[in-house]
């Protein structure tokens, strides 16, 4: 990093002494290093406001004295804030850039599993004070959705900070130019106001990150070691990955909320076990994201979902969703339901309302479904605190092509959206090495597809009729539920539900939604 115009200033510690330095002019605080003391700089001397609690490990790569370079400016880490809620717990690190005209105050934060960068910036207007969740909002001269509104705590502190972190409602906003905004209220002073987007660590040039002297990060290090005793079984439960916060015990299939650092493993859900997943486990495949080059993803993380009809005569929808982690870039989904598979990732930005639907870089989409979603089971690890029997709000949209898909949940205080693209199923085979019977691949991605074709929309219902038609002919005599036995296997929950609907009515018809499964975006440790 270059040389800093103003001169770096040192004071002695007024609880132990020791010495505390201040790389910037602007920094109005600071945690001692020796006796955790959160100090308040007021011109040339110090005072001591209190005491911050020990920063949890968390198997960050990033550390104080890290240096990178964004959008052509040096900066340096010298700070960080460790904050949490209802939604999980997450890091703020602050950044001090290189000396410019106006000195800036930014933050690289955690997002859904994923990095965003946030400057701070004056605000002209008095923030609303009634934000909710989903909600359009107008700040700065630009439209925001409400993204969540939680209150969040601080846990710790360290380095030298803009101000004294205090804990306080936080409100997040994101806008159709895929930007973050960040409302944090304090119990005194004005709110804080910062506005970011979503940044991948490997592009911003990092150097001197945590590592040992074999040059390995540290975070990998001491990760290979980490083994928490599963508090159901007592079987050792080993993540493979630093930011996870929840995974199922391999040997007693318990849900356990892993702890931050070292501590005990307290929370667990019971599970039965259930069907293995078609692509096992920490299996290595190579896709693109939309718009991106192919990257390999290790698959870390997988559950199973359903629809909760609100008619008890509607059929109950059934998908699965693989999480997949890829160390530069982040963490995607790839979900399998009957109509076919897509890859998808979570949205640092939000769509804009439009007609029949939403807006989203420059592509129109139409809502396709709405409905609650439940998850009914869970393997792997997950980078938020996943919960059975999890219920979410769903609506799912598409472009007219169906080549372009969008979901937004609604899960309690936070708002998320994902978005992604249709995988054909051969694909999908072939990226991950897959023996499995060609029969449960053969969900097609193509039919997401929309046609406003009259004579296309003719042969479908003429097609349906005919099929309900066969159906009723051979209601008591058959298994009308075969080609889901055969895809999806005897025991699987679609069959058991396609079998228990024949019996119930003599014949199968319907579709309730959730076609391409309300992508899980999760919550947890987000700005």
């Amino acid at each position: 990093m270059a040389e800093q115009a103003q001169r770096r200033w040192r004071a002695s510690c007024p609880n132990c002494g020791a010495p505390v330095e201040f790389a910037s002019a602007a920094s109005g605080s600071a945690v001692c290093g020796f006796c955790r003391s959160t100090l308040l700089r007021d011109g040339e001397t110090l005072a001591r406001i209190g005491q911050s609690a020990e920063i949890f490990e968390d198997y960050s790569p990033l550390q104080l004295g890290a240096t990178g370079r964004w959008m052509g400016s040096g900066f340096a880490v010298v700070g960080r804030v460790q904050r949490g809620s209802e939604l999980g717990n997450w890091n703020e690190w602050h950044l001090l850039f290189e000396a410019g005209e106006h000195p800036r105050v930014g933050w690289l934060s955690e997002d859904n599993g994923q990095f965003v960068l946030s400057l701070e910036a004056a605000l002209a207007e008095p923030p609303p004070q009634d934000a909710r969740p989903g909600l359009p909002l107008t700040l700065a001269g630009q439209r925001w959705q409400v993204a969540a509104v939680v209150q969040a705590a601080v846990r710790a502190a360290e380095g030298e900070l803009p101000r004294p972190p205090r804990p306080g409602r936080v409100v997040e906003l994101r806008n159709a130019q895929d930007e973050v905004g960040t409302l944090e209220f304090g119990a005194d002073g004005p709110p804080v106001w910062s506005v970011g987007r979503g940044v991948q660590l490997a592009d911003l040039a990092l150097q001197g990150l945590r590592t040992t002297a074999e040059g390995e990060s540290v975070a990998e290090a001491k990760f290979k070691g980490r083994t928490i005793a599963c508090p159901n079984c007592g079987a050792p439960l080993e993540p493979k990955l630093a930011q996870t916060k929840s995974m199922a015990c391999a040997q007693c299939h318990a849900v356990v909320d892993l702890p931050a650092g070292e501590a005990k493993a307290l929370g667990f859900t019971p599970q039965s076990p259930g069907l293995e997943p078609l692509i096992p486990l920490g299996r290595n495949g190579t896709l693109a994201l939309a718009g991106d080059k192919p990257e390999a993803w290790q698959v870390v993380g997988y559950q199973e979902r359903c629809d909760l009809p609100e008619d008890a005569d509607d059929e109950q929808s059934f998908w699965r969703e693989y999480l997949l982690f890829n160390r530069l870039a982040g963490f995607a989904f790839l979900v399998d339901t009957r109509e076919g598979w897509s890859l998808v990732r979570t949205l640092t930005g939000a769509p804009t309302p439009a007609r029949d639907g939403v807006s989203w870089q420059d592509r129109a989409y139409a809502q396709r479904w709405a409905y609650e979603a439940k998850t009914t089971h869970v393997l792997g690890e997950f980078y938020w605190p996943v919960r059975l029997e999890d219920r979410v709000r769903v609506v799912d949209y598409a472009t007219r092509d169906g080549q372009y898909l969008l979901s937004r949940e609604q899960q309690g205080p936070e708002v998320t959206w994902s978005g992604g693209r249709p995988v054909p199923a051969e694909a999908v085979q072939k990226a991950f090495g897959l023996s499995a019977p060609a029969a449960q691949f053969a969900r097609d991605a193509s039919a997401f597809k929309n046609s406003g074709s009259t004579l296309l929309r003719n042969i479908v219902v003429g097609l349906f009729l005919a099929v309900l038609l066969f159906a009723l002919l051979r209601a008591f005599s058959g298994d009308d539920c075969e080609g889901y036995k055969n895809s999806f296997g005897e025991n699987s929950n679609e069959y058991r539900q396609c079998r228990a609907s024949t019996r119930g009515s003599g014949v199968y018809v319907g579709n309730s939604g959730g076609s391409y499964g309300g992508y899980s975006s999760g919550g947890g440790g987000h700005k």
